[in-house]
């Protein structure tokens, strides 16, 4: 999998050639060089759009907010959409989808990443400040459950074991609680924050309730900070979005799930397929109608829709079909 580094290696190695080539001809014609041009270069995979804005060509700044989850895959798109659009300034920031609906349905983003949809409370803020949206499906995620590795007693854990750690009312605090032969060894929990649309997800499909949750965890709406707790105490138990185990995959040990239909591991078969169940789920991004208006906008959606998939899979997602990621090009239209 080629991973965030390896696009900026690449763009450092096309970076130097250019810059070699263009020294080679100032020095046989005796005149400063000048920079010709650059041509659209299309991602592996995939071909430019006709009709596309020319190279450079557009202005901007555009604000996205949002799910943790969901930022690896836009900060993948707007550096890659960077390279063609140099003077268009893209800002990706992390405050958990519920926080980034508040700055979007104040106006204050053009682009809100969530890993869950809008609620409509959140949609009644929205409307009520004048922001019209589109919701656009990206990718599929597999919320993953993560302990340490060298955690030597779990591989699996069931949907009603997981409920028994976390629904409110719980006070289990040791791991021998959670099923006879497991060790007498304190549990220490990690999760997304209150904010995190994986922490809704997570609670409504294993807590039967959005939001209802123990509270008795080190949260966090920035997954990094979960992977590093984790990897450090062997007691842990956590969860995020699959991405972030595969970027992490050396320092954090994945637990199968059993639904009722026998122990399986987060893959990315097993998300694509719908087999890896409750915990796979769609992500998306919601995009202001009013900033759609915007040619630098309109053309950094167009791109995210046409490129979603190398780029989801690219930094260890799952991508939608072709034909999903058309029905969001028509919608952006």
């Amino acid at each position: 999998m080629i991973n965030r580094l390896n696009r900026f290696l690449r763009v450092l190695g096309v970076a130097a050639l250019a810059a070699t080539a263009l020294g080679a001809v100032a020095c046989s014609s005796g005149t400063d060089p000048t920079p010709a041009p650059s041509a659209t270069q299309p991602i592996s995979g995939t071909t430019p759009r006709s009709g596309a804005p020319a190279a450079h060509s557009l202005r901007g700044t555009i604000e996205i907010d949002g799910s943790s989850t969901v930022f690896p895959i836009t900060e993948a798109v707007a550096e890659e959409f960077r390279r063609e659009q140099r003077n268009v300034q893209v800002n990706v920031g992390v405050s958990g989808t519920g926080g980034g609906f508040k700055r979007f349905a104040a106006g204050e983003t053009a682009i809100s990443d969530a890993s869950r949809p809008i609620k409509q409370s959140e949609a009644d803020e929205a409307k009520k400040n004048g922001i019209e949206f589109v919701e656009l499906e990206i990718a599929i995620d597999g919320l993953s459950v993560i302990v340490n590795p060298q955690n030597d007693w779990v591989d699996c854990l069931t949907k009603a074991e997981l409920k028994k750690i976390w629904e409110p009312t719980s006070t289990i605090k040791n791991w021998k609680e959670v099923r006879a032969g497991f060790p007498d060894r304190p549990l220490n929990l990690y999760g997304p924050g209150t904010d995190s649309g994986t922490f809704d997800y997570f609670t409504e499909v294993i807590n039967g309730a959005v939001q209802a949750s123990r509270a008795d965890y080190t949260a966090s709406e920035d997954d990094n900070t979960l992977v590093q707790g984790i990897s450090g105490d062997r007691n842990a138990l956590g969860y995020f979005g699959y991405a972030y185990f595969e970027e992490n995959a050396g320092k954090l040990k994945l637990v199968s799930i059993d639904s009722g239909k026998g122990c399986v591991t987060p893959t990315t078969d097993t998300i694509a397929n719908g087999t890896y169940s409750p915990l796979s789920r769609p992500l998306y991004i919601y995009v202001s109608k009013a900033a759609l208006a915007k040619a630098e906008v309109k053309a950094f959606v167009e791109f995210y829709m046409r490129n979603g998939a190398d780029l989801s899979s690219e930094v260890g997602y799952i991508p939608l079909s072709d034909a999903k990621y058309q029905q969001g090009i028509d919608a952006v239209k």
